[in-house]
């Protein structure tokens, strides 16, 4: 397999319209809500995107439609990135995003099944698939067309309840069931290959019984191919790997640890970024 890496070029000049725009969003909520994680937002913005541009089938005006796909953000800490998507396709309105994590306020800190258009509630990792595995199968149980997407990050790969689940999607052979993992290669105590390397992760996957795909994941051409061709195998559950860059589209931001969590942006500092992302 061709090795697959993130598109490096720094901060939003290689972004299109659209994914800018996404990522003003991200900001928004940042500052009416005070805080976030805001690199984990960044890095996933150009998969969600995707995912709700063009794969996943959902009715915003109906979001507890049974034949809906299911998408579970795991990592639930990039939950502003999720949020951003949520507001853009009508499931909560952008007051409710510049409103984020105020008292009172419908979204929090990590994703909460009430929303509309989340599926589980998140934030404690290494969960996220063990519950697309458990909607997979009930979805063909129950003979739905569903599909169940997780997005897990690379750090939360630590988590031994991952692998369990991923042994569980292979017994069953859950083809409508797809792990998308966010890997930007860092996580909260450091560098990914430094805390706990996950090399070689396709081969682990593949081993583990998925069907395995890679892609750029800030690519948006490309994460269409991919997520179009799902599943990889037709008797297998599919695992994409996507390579991205933690902090994406923001040139303070990219591979920069102290943007994990932010607490406090003032209003000229996000003006800048917001100039920073339509300027480019």
């Amino acid at each position: 397999m061709t090795a697959v890496v993130a598109d490096s070029s720094s901060t939003a000049a290689g972004l299109d319209e659209r994914s800018r725009y996404l990522r003003t969003l991200v900001v928004d909520a940042l500052e009416g809500g005070g805080r976030g994680h805001v690199g984990a937002a960044l890095s996933l913005i150009e998969i969600v995107r995707v995912l709700y541009d063009d794969i996943l089938k959902v009715r915003p005006a109906d979001p507890k439609w049974p034949d809906r796909d299911r998408l579970i953000l795991s990592k639930g800490h990039g939950c502003l990135g999720l949020y951003a998507l949520l507001a853009d396709k009508g499931f909560v309105t952008m007051d409710d995003l510049k409103k984020q994590c105020r008292p009172g306020a419908l979204l929090g800190g990590h994703p909460e099944i009430r929303i509309p258009g989340v599926e589980a509630s998140t934030g404690a990792l290494g969960h996220g698939l063990a519950i697309g595995v458990g909607l997979a199968l009930a979805a063909r149980m129950q003979k739905r067309p569903s599909r169940v997407f997780v997005v897990q990050g690379d750090g939360e790969s630590n988590e031994g309840s991952v692998w369990e689940a991923a042994l569980m999607a292979a017994k069953h052979r859950l083809a409508n069931l797809t792990l998308i993992i966010d890997y930007n290669k860092m996580q909260s105590y450091g560098n990914v290959p430094d805390v706990l390397p996950l090399e070689p992760l396709a081969d682990k996957l593949r081993a583990f019984g998925f069907g395995i795909a890679e892609a750029d994941g800030h690519d948006v051409a490309q994460l269409q191919r991919v997520f179009s061709a799902l599943p990889v195998d037709a008797a297998k559950p599919s695992a994409v790997i996507c390579h991205t860059v933690k902090g994406r589209g923001i040139a303070v931001c990219e591979h920069n640890a102290a943007w994990h969590h932010k607490a406090r942006l003032p209003a000229d500092q996000a003006a800048a970024l917001r100039q920073e992302l339509m300027g480019a």
